[in-house]
């Protein structure tokens, strides 16, 4: 093997570890950006008024 299709295949193997490292970058991204859209339909972490009394939580009328 000459020492040009060594440093050939040496570079194709950079160009390939970086576009690996590229996709799995954009994966976790969209993954990320889909786990928020989840939570936010879901509303995941606001308060729940499911089990409190009646009245509680509604608006309160302050300007009387």
């Amino acid at each position: 093997m000459d020492i040009m299709s060594m440093v050939t295949s040496l570079l194709a193997a950079q160009a390939g570890n970086t576009q690996t490292q590229v996709a799995a970058t954009i994966l976790k991204s969209d993954a990320d950006a889909e786990k928020s859209a989840v939570l936010t339909l879901l509303d995941a972490g606001g308060p729940s008024l499911a089990n409190v009394g009646a009245g509680i939580g509604g608006n309160l009328n302050i300007s009387a």
